[in-house]
This record gives C-alpha cells, sequence and structure tokens, in this order.
C-alpha cells in the first residue's frame, strides 16, 4: 500500500481552493494561529489563495517528503531542503504562522537528487529501461520449473516451532527407547506419529451398547479389515500384511468389540470404565468410546451405562521402506473405497465417519489447487479497477492502456521473484500462495502514485524534464514505504515457523522486484505514452481542414469538454475535491472530533476486549478445504470424545538407583505430583517400577538388593513384554533412563492443551529426579506455546525498524512519534477483532501481523508528515490540506489491495479465507486511522 507523500501534488504551484474564495489577506502574524475551523468560521475559507501560498512559499523552504524540488535537468546543484549542518535562521527569518520544525532529511534530501537523475535517464532512453526487465523477468521466471509438484509438504516441518522443545525431548526418546510394530505394537510408546485409519461410529440411539449395533458396527470392522490393494504387477497388499500386531495377531481397532465378538454373550452391563477386566487383565477403555452414561462406582471405575459412539482405529506398519509404503497404498485405498463399502453396507444404526494418517496431507495439497483460478479473477479485478481509476475522457491525458501495463509489470515481478527463490533453492510452500494476491494490490499503489505524478507534469514540457520531475516527487515516497514493507516481512524470518519465514522471504523479495520494475520499466512504459500524448496533442490542434467527420472524432477525443484541457491546468480529481470541499470540513467540526474521539474510544476497548479471548495454535483441521470429510470427523471428535487426551510418557533421563529405596520414594512423589494435576487421570498412570516391585515382592525377593533387582529383570520381561520397551539397560548393572505413562484428560481446547503441556513440563522440572514429558502430539502443542511469544517478538522488532526508518528517511521526528501510534493501535484493533471473526492467533495470523505493521507505517506516515509540513495557520486548516492531497490516494491504496485479497473471501481453505480476513481488517483499520483518527488527533496537538 503506497501513496504519494508530497505535499505539492495536487497541483503543480497552486494552493487549494474553496467553492466559495475569500479576499486575499494579509500574511499572519508569526505566532498566532489564526481561527480554527469548526468553530463559528466559515469552513469554505480555509484554504488560502494562490497568492498568499506563493509569498508563504518564498519565505520558507518547501517541505515536501520528496523535497519538492523542480523538474530541472540532473546537475542543478540549487536546493530548497534543509541541510543537516544549516545554521538555524535568526527569529527575525521566519514570518510563518507556525514555529520552525526539526527537519531531518539527511538522507531524503540526496535521495530526491538521486531519483530526478534517473528520471532524467528513463525519460532518455524508455526501450532500455522497459526491455531489461522483460528480459531479466524471462530468464528468472524459468526458475518456476523448480517448483517440486510431485513433492510432499512437510506439514510437521512447516507449521510447528523450528526450535520446538518437543522435537528435542522425542530424539531423546528416539535415542533410549525401542518399539516394535510386528509384535508388541503399543501406540502411546512410539515417538512418532504412526500409519493408521480411524473411524468414529455413532448410533442412532442413545447407546451402541445393544446386540444389534455391535453387530453392524462388526460388521464395518471385518468390511474394513478385508479391503485389499492390487498392485501393478498383480500382487495384493492385505490388512492382515501391514497391520500393526500384537503377539502375531493385528491389534484390535477397539478392545471392547473385540472382547464382545470373542463372545458375543458378553454382559454389557457390567462393563467398567474407564478400565475394564477381561478375564484378569485390565483394559483401558479411555478414548474408544465416547458420550458414555456412567453409573455406580465399582472400585477405581464407574459402571458403563451406555456410550452414544465408539472409535475404530486401524494401526498399520510405519517403519520406513517398503512397510510403509505399502501401508500408505493401503490407506489410499481405503479413502477411495470407504463410501462404496459404507453404501453396500445399508447401515441402518449407526454413522460413520472417517479419518486416515494421510488425510491432512492430501486434503492440504487438494485444497492448495483451489486458489490458481482465484488468482486470474484477482488480476482481472485489479485491471478493472486501474483502468477505472485512470480512464479519463480525454485521449491525451487517459492512462487506461498505462494501468494495465502496471499491472503487467506486477505480474513479472511476481515472475522473477518466485523464481529467483526457486533458483536459489527456497521452498515454496502453500502459504506462498497468498502471496501474489498481497503483490497485486501493493504494485498498483505503486502505479497509481507515478500515473498522479504524472498527471501533475505540463504537457509542453519535454518527456526528459516531466519523467525528472515525476521521480523527484514520488520516487521517495515509493522508496520510503518499500523500505518500511520489505523490512517488516524480512523481519518475519526471525519467527520460529518455517512456513511464515519462507512466506516473508518470497513476499519481501517479490516486493523489491515490484519497487525496481515500478521505477524501471513502468517509469519507460509512462515515458512511451508521453510521447503518444505529444502526438495526440499535435493531431487535435491541427486546424479542421478535412472533413467534417474529422470535426466530430476530434470532439469525441475530448469528451466531455468541448475543446481541449489547457496545457498548464493542473489535472485535480474529484476526489480530492470532495476531501478538501466536504470530508475535511465536515471531519473538523466540534461535533465530528467529539464523535471520533467516542468512535476511537469504543474501538480500542472492542480490540483490547478481543486480545483477551484471541484463540491461540492452527487446528489442523483448518489445513483441509470446509468441504472435506475429515471436518465432520473432528466435530464428532470433539462433541463425542473430549474427555481424553494422549498418554503422556514421563521420563527419567539420568541413571537412577531404582532398587534404591529413597530414590524410589523421591521418584513416587514426583508421579503423586503428576497424578493430582487437573490435567492427569489419578488411576490410569502405567509405570513399569510399579509392577516390577509387586512382581518382586510376590515372589518373596529383596527389592532394595541391587543384584536382585537387575538380575531379575529380565524374568520380569518374559511375563510383561511391553514393559522392556520402557527400560534402557545400557550395561548389566546399570539402567540409564526408564519411563512411565500419565493420562491427560479435559485437554480438548487449545487453551487446556497450553496450559497442560507447561504444567506437566513445570512439574517434571521441580523434581527431585530428572525428568522430561513427551507425548508425539507435543510437537504440534508446542505452538500453542510459541506463537504468542514469536508474534510480540516480531511485532517489537518490525516496530522498532519501523521508528528507525522513519526517523532517518522522513524530515520531521513528530511524524515518527504518530507513526509508532498509529502502527500499534492498528495491531492491537486487528488482534482483537481476530476473536470476532472466529480468526485463531497462528502461524497464517502472524504472517498477516507482520504485513499490518507495514501498511499502518503508510497509511499513517503520509497524512501525518502531510500535516505538520503544512504552511497552513490553523490545525483544522492544515488536517483540511493533509485529506484534500493524501484522502484519495489512501483511500484508493486500501481498496486496491483489498481487491486484490477479496476473492480469497470465497476460497474453501481457512488458509486463505483467514490471509483475506486480516488484511480486510489492516486496510479497514489502517484507511480508517489514516482518514479519521490521526487527522482529527492532530488538530489536539
Amino acid at each position: 500500500m503506497e501513496m504519494s507523500l508530497n505535499t505539492s501534488d495536487v497541483g503543480p504551484e497552486e494552493e487549494p481552493k474553496s467553492a466559495g474564495q475569500q479576499q486575499p489577506e494579509s500574511l499572519p502574524k508569526p505566532l498566532e494561529p489564526g481561527p480554527d475551523l469548526g468553530e463559528g468560521s466559515d469552513v469554505k475559507a480555509a484554504p488560502l489563495l494562490a497568492q498568499r501560498s506563493q509569498q508563504l512559499l518564498e519565505q520558507e523552504p518547501e517541505q515536501s517528503w520528496a523535497s519538492g524540488q523542480g523538474a530541472e535537468p540532473p546537475g542543478t546543484k540549487e536546493s530548497h531542503s534543509v541541510k543537516c549542518d544549516s545554521p538555524l535562521p535568526s527569529s527575525s527569518s521566519v514570518e510563518v504562522s507556525h514555529r520552525r520544525r526539526c527537519h531531518t532529511d539527511c538522507l531524503e534530501a540526496p535521495l530526491s537528487r538521486a531519483f530526478r537523475g534517473l528520471g532524467w535517464e528513463v525519460g532518455s532512453h524508455p526501450w532500455i529501461f522497459l526491455l531489461v526487465p522483460i528480459l531479466l523477468t524471462a530468464a528468472l521466471g524459468t526458475g518456476l520449473f523448480y517448483i517440486s509438484k510431485g513433492e510432499e509438504e512437510d506439514l510437521e516441518e512447516q507449521y510447528t516451532p523450528i526450535k520446538s522443545p518437543a522435537k528435542a525431548e522425542r530424539r531423546f526418546v528416539q535415542e533410549h527407547f525401542t518399539t516394535d510394530d510386528f509384535n508388541h505394537f503399543s501406540i502411546f510408546r512410539k515417538s512418532t506419529e504412526v500409519h493408521f485409519a480411524s473411524i468414529l461410529v455413532v448410533s442412532h440411539t442413545d447407546s451402541l451398547l445393544e446386540q444389534e449395533i455391535l453387530s453392524e458396527v462388526s460388521k464395518l470392522d471385518k468390511a474394513v479389515q478385508a479391503l485389499n490393494v492390487t498392485r501393478d504387477n498383480g500382487t495384493q497388499i492385505l490388512y492382515s500384511q501391514v497391520c500393526a500386531k500384537y503377539q502375531g495377531f493385528c491389534v484390535p481397532s477397539n478392545p471392547l468389540l473385540f472382547a464382545w465378538q470373542l463372545n458375543k454373550n458378553l454382559n454389557l452391563r457390567s462393563i467398567t470404565f474407564p478400565t475394564y477386566n477381561q478375564n484378569g487383565q485390565p483394559i483401558s477403555l479411555a478414548g474408544t468410546l465416547g458420550g458414555t452414561i456412567l453409573g455406580n462406582q465399582i472400585g477405581p471405575n464407574q459402571l458403563l451405562v451406555g456410550a452414544k459412539a465408539m472409535r475404530l482405529q486401524y494401526y498399520l506398519k510405519t517403519k520406513e521402506g517398503d512397510d510403509s509404503a505399502h501401508s500408505k497404498m493401503w490407506l489410499v485405498h481405503f479413502l477411495n473405497q470407504f463410501s462404496n463399502m459404507e453404501e453396500s453396507l445399508a447401515l441402518k444404526m449407526i454413522q460413520v465417519f472417517y479419518f486416515t494418517s494421510i488425510s491432512r496431507q492430501l486434503e492440504f495439497e487438494a485444497t492448495s489447487t483451489t486458489v490458481l483460478p482465484l488468482f486470474y479473477l484477482a488480476y482481472s479485478l485489479i485491471i478493472l479497477f486501474s483502468i477505472i481509476s485512470c480512464y479519463r475522457c480525454d485521449c491525451v491525458r487517459n492512462k487506461m492502456f498505462v494501468a494495465v501495463f502496471g499491472v503487467i509489470s506486477t505480474a513479472f515481478s511476481v515472475l522473477s521473484g518466485f523464481g529467483l527463490m526457486l533458483f536459489i533453492g527456497v521452498p515454496f510452500v502453500t502459504i506462498v500462495k497468498n502471496s501474489p494476491f498481497l503483490i497485486l494490490g501493493v504494485g498498483v499503489d505503486d502505479m497509481f502514485i507515478m500515473i498522479s505524478g504524472w498527471q501533475k507534469t505540463k504537457i509542453v514540457d519535454s518527456i526528459k524534464e516531466r519523467m525528472s520531475h515525476v521521480y523527484s516527487k514520488v520516487a521517495v515516497s515509493i522508496t520510503i514505504t518499500t523500505v518500511t514493507n520489505v523490512l517488516a516481512f524480512y523481519t518475519g524470518i526471525m519467527t520460529s515457523f518455517r512456513s511464515v519465514q519462507y512466506f516473508c522471504i518470497y513476499t519481501g523479495t517479490t516486493l523489491l522486484f515490484c519497487y525496481i520494475y515500478t521505477i524501471t520499466c513502468f517509469g519507460a512504459f509512462m515515458a512511451l505514452d508521453g510521447k503518444r500524448e505529444v502526438v495526440c496533442l499535435r493531431w487535435l490542434k491541427k486546424p479542421n481542414i478535412l472533413d467534417h467527420k474529422c470535426s466530430s472524432l476530434k470532439r469525441c477525443c475530448c469528451f466531455p469538454f468541448d475543446s481541449l484541457q489547457e496545457e498548464h491546468e493542473a489535472d485535480i480529481h474529484p476526489m480530492n475535491l470532495f476531501f478538501r470541499d466536504y470530508f475535511g470540513p465536515f471531519l473538523v467540526s466540534t461535533k465530528s472530533k467529539f464523535f471520533v474521539v467516542l468512535l476511537y474510544i469504543l474501538y480500542l476497548i472492542s480490540s483490547i476486549y478481543g486480545c483477551f479471548h484471541v484463540k491461540e495454535g492452527l487446528d489442523l483441521r483448518n489445513l483441509a478445504s470446509d468441504d472435506s470429510y475429515i471436518t465432520p470427523y473432528f466435530n464428532v471428535d470433539e462433541e463425542y470424545f473430549p474427555e481424553y487426551g494422549p498418554k503422556v510418557m514421563v521420563i527419567v533421563t539420568e541413571t537412577l538407583d531404582y532398587w534404591d529405596k529413597y530414590a524410589r520414594q523421591k521418584l513416587e512423589k514426583c508421579l503423586a505430583d503428576f497424578e493430582d494435576n487437573g490435567y492427569v487421570h489419578k488411576n490410569l498412570t502405567e509405570f513399569w517400577l510399579r509392577e516390577y516391585v509387586q512382581y518382586l515382592e510376590g515372589k518373596r525377593q529383596d527389592v532394595n538388593d541391587k543384584n536382585t533387582f537387575i538380575n531379575s529383570i529380565s524374568s520380569f520381561f518374559v511375563d510383561f513384554p511391553l514393559f522392556k520397551y520402557d527400560v534402557n539397560i545400557s550395561s548389566p548393572h546399570e539402567i540409564s533412563s526408564s519411563r512411565a505413562f500419565i493420562q491427560t484428560m479435559g485437554i480438548s481446547s487449545s487453551v487446556n492443551k497450553k496450559r497442560m503441556l507447561l504444567q506437566l513440563r513445570e512439574l517434571a522440572k521441580k523434581c527431585e529426579i530428572p525428568l522430561m514429558v513427551y507425548n508425539q502430539a507435543f510437537i504440534y502443542f508446542d505452538q500453542y506455546t510459541a506463537i504468542t511469544e514469536n508474534t510480540i517478538r516480531n511485532v517489537i522488532v518490525a516496530s522498532t525498524a519501523m521508528f528507525v526508518v522513519s526517523l532517518l528517511l522522513i524530515p520531521n521526528p513528530l511524524c515518527s512519534l504518530w507513526v509508532t501510534f498509529a502502527i500499534t493501535s492498528v495491531i492491537v484493533g486487528v488482534t482483537g477483532f481476530m476473536a470476532f471473526w472466529n480468526v485463531n492467533l497462528d502461524s497464517i495470523s502472524m504472517i498477516n501481523l507482520v504485513i499490518c505493521i507495514g501498511f499502518s507505517f503508510d497509511f499513517s506516515a503520509h497524512v501525518s508528515y502531510a500535516f505538520v509540513s503544512s504552511s497552513k495557520p490553523s490545525v483544522n486548516q492544515k488536517t483540511i490540506e493533509a485529506l484534500y492531497m493524501l484522502g484519495y490516494p489512501v483511500l484508493q491504496s486500501a481498496i486496491s489491495t483489498v481487491i486484490g485479497v477479496c476473492v480469497l473471501s470465497v476460497a474453501k481453505a481457512y488458509i486463505f479465507r483467514t490471509f483475506f480476513k486480516i488484511m480486510f481488517l489492516v486496510m479497514f483499520f489502517g484507511a480508517a486511522h489514516g482518514l479519521i483518527f490521526i487527522p482529527v488527533f492532530l488538530t489536539f496537538f
């Protein structure tokens, strides 16, 4: 989002005139503010006459951000900017109505002179500056062939924190503990995600604990296990070949269903929950039954009266190699055949929902392809908007084709930026597909500024002079806003999320190309169009020596004018007049100011309230489209299975003398602290040491004797084979690490997941025994703890960078303070209203908050600088002049950016729709600050 910062952009050498002009007046007294608009004076008498403006300009150097210098050819030494080493003028030399302000244009003035020279060169050699970028685009565009179309995007790598503590914990588990998918599979002992298919069965009745319903569920279970894949060579992959096994048999999909299948006469009214004893063996039903209705207490359990839902879980072999490949093939076949299988079974008493371990990946990839048609639509809308914005009913000043080429130039920057990044080897992740929509809106803003600067030049001047004038007026403005936007994106590289890093790298680099192509390629095309203006003007000025048809044609070309517009007239847009004559005077009235202050207070209160209610973390179901089959699966999972979370490993990370009574007591105390936590079930802890102590005591052996403890452990593992995967015996006389398992509960919401994770880690840290907690789900839970920290850090760093840039490049320190205020205010507003629009604070929305900083700078810097650099005698007149010059560019920039991303509002995926929502909030609140809040607040100081 760009707009010109020039206080002289409205018209050459002209002050704005109101509808009713006042009589010329003498210069105001040095330090008297003059009449205040909105407090009894005529609002239409605010602008000064051109004569008075000229007098003021003769006494005070022109204070345009773009230095306000004329279109002299390069080498002109005269400059009206205030130098850093210039002595302060005497008080007698200050005759304006306000005190001389502190200016810091050490960088701005030289940049303006440099760009004046560049404009001269572009006007002298337009074809070179046009063709070189086009050839560069053609060369860099070949990098798009490096987009990996068949390579899967690792969701864990892209959307979880890079330095996640859980990833370090996982490495420790992988190094110290082993698992066996072939004979002793245990899902909660796995350190990584496994291949699986999951089916949620929901009964149409109050409970599925009925013989008829279980019979139907069993029929579904057998149909799933009967699925087989036929490969290209004719061989088949059976479920029994790819399933994870326990003692030679496939792991049952549901323990209660398996018990019923073994014994159809099982008394379903005697089932206890969450643990059920089958033939003396305790079986955990936690997480396998949902919507449970519990009865009387029976020991540590309760009688299971009813259950609305059941989870069928089919675990497959996951080790890399043929087993993993075959498992994936079976899962793909399962997804392809499930609907047909459900239809053929004609299930009448149950409703089923399905999901697999590869579903998120497949749905995410499918979703990303749906955004391409929206990209074409966005370009069409932007071209249409550009044509409407730049169209004039005057064949000389009409810039319709220049506007179209401006959009094409923006497309060139996307090709160049993306191509370069792909050549370098920066991964192209799905979230980067949002970037072209943003670049499109920003690029056309630069184009509008260039065209606006061109239309304020004199057509009688040479092309070189006109280009020199345009560049001296607007190129610094474009440079400053580009620098701030690029800095905002590059600060995003510091984030802990790979997807955000790659998005910021792609977008920041493409913005640089967009800027370079604007001042070269587009500028050159504009210069060539200037030659067309000259030819067209000469043709229109020729006497009508031909027939009547020619005369009629000329009148059509000048429509709606009866004659040619004067060559020296300023091309003032009607919207500028609207802001000067209507909106500005209305805004600075006393009643309007009161209303604006009240509105801002309500805005601030609502935003702060919303900030405390923003949900954190990326819900992985949102990576799929809205109509995906995985959405109802997770909805049912949340509705019927919210009570129990994953089983968490509690790992003793260092060597411990387990045979020592006091060491065991310390360890038991720590486990008791875990079990007393509100997110942990007291009675579902599984710990090999507790079972081993009972085992030795049952055999009347001394638990406290080291030799007995070490020598008997092998026989214990024979009777309890799963426990051998929980103990790492590094030498015959030493146990280097071991682990227990606790059952989490009540963590269905992201807030509870975050709290549980932090509390368990804190308990592990406080224990006298060195402990670590881990579950494979913690890889994703860590985003809840990292996202807020990352967002705050990025916002602070980017805001600081904006402040420094504004101090260096904007020649007025007061502007820097207003810029900082506006950035903070807009960020608070966007973050707060995210909660009202159901947008989580995640890696996707964090990108937009970084974008928010750059755009907030653009809106606020332009308007506040136009205000402080105005030579008007009263604050209300300064506000009106600032809105006159910059109101329409602010509005135009906001609209063009919203148009660029609005097509994403109809996207079926959260990842794209969220981008639109936050960009809309950024543009809306940014424009509101630039057009309403900041102009009013400036009148109070």
